[in-house]
């Protein structure tokens, strides 16, 4: 069984999709109805940058979901027997499982990008890599920690690796405790915002109206969500848990171990970079990792 997996903020780079638009015009198609649906060219920003610009929360997130969406599209596989999405991933999925069209979830996540860049200066905050410690050392820390601040994780990303997230009190304070406790590497994050914290909870509360508005169908194939770690297809549970998802935790570790326990034997990235194969291949074994990004790796 075949998964498809989709990545999220931070695999972005200035020239993503250029090449599968210059070789292919159905995926130019879906750059140019983005660029449409939005208002200005969310495309030339994905070409030409600038970094700084592309980096920007409001237009990265919109940007990763078109070449993604744009690339799935092209493949247009047949094989995919589930799919998951890391944070702002799982609307690529839910496009890829046919539960939201392009247009409404490209509104979307342009909106959700704007929500939590804006939460960001509002409550500023800040996120921060923990590897070499489980999962239940870290959740002690936080909590220990919550005594100087907002902290909690906020993405179990792989075996030993998890991001923790919060005011900077709260957050710097854990950093430390983590070195005591034993953390190989402990580092703050260049980010705009504690994202899946509950310094987001502005954000939240905006995207519910957006949320409620959509059109939101059951998905084709099962899309295991952030919020949960388990295979989701009911509409109405899909729009709860992307509602959850912007101040609870990313649980990805335990989502790769149940499609591997669900019979995925062959993990596919769509999207730019390769962020979501290294994570795989250091959850789970004896597993096949591949990626599409680049036109060279669209095979037709």
């Amino acid at each position: 069984m075949t998964a498809y997996i989709f990545p999220g903020q931070g695999s972005q780079y200035v020239g993503m999709g250029k090449d599968i638009c210059e070789q292919f015009p159905a995926a130019k198609k879906y750059f140019d109805e983005a660029d449409s649906v939005l208002g200005f060219s969310l495309s030339k920003i994905c070409f030409e940058g600038p970094e700084e610009e592309l980096k920007q929360t409001k237009n990265t997130q919109p940007a990763i979901f078109l070449h993604s969406v744009a690339l799935w599209n092209l493949l247009k596989p047949t094989d995919a027997s589930m799919v998951a999405g890391h944070s702002l991933g799982e609307y690529s999925a839910l496009v890829a499982a046919e539960a939201i069209l392009f247009a409404d979830a490209i509104k979307l996540v342009r909106l959700r990008g704007e929500l939590m860049q804006k939460a960001g200066e509002e409550n500023p905050g800040t996120m921060a890599a923990i590897v070499g410690l489980d999962a239940n050392v870290v959740n002690e820390i936080t909590a220990k920690a919550s005594e100087a601040g907002v902290v909690q994780a906020a993405n179990f990303n792989s075996p030993g690796q998890i991001v923790i997230s919060g005011s900077v009190g709260g957050v710097r304070k854990a950093m430390e405790v983590a070195k005591e406790r034993g953390a190989k590497l402990v580092k703050e994050l260049v980010v705009s915002g504690a994202f899946h914290s509950p310094l987001m909870q502005s954000a939240k509360e905006k995207l519910k109206e957006a949320l409620d508005a959509v059109t939101i169908r059951d998905a084709k194939i099962p899309v295991y969500a952030n919020v949960t770690a388990k295979p989701v297809q009911k509409a109405n549970e899909i729009r709860n848990l992307l509602f959850e998802q912007v101040t609870n935790p990313v649980r990805w570790e335990e989502t790769i171990i149940r499609m591997s326990g669900d019979g995925a034997t062959k993990f596919i990235e769509v999207g730019p970079g390769k962020v979501l194969q290294g994570l795989v291949k250091r959850t789970v074994a004896n597993v096949e990792i591949s990626g599409i990004d680049k036109a060279a790796e669209v095979k037709l």
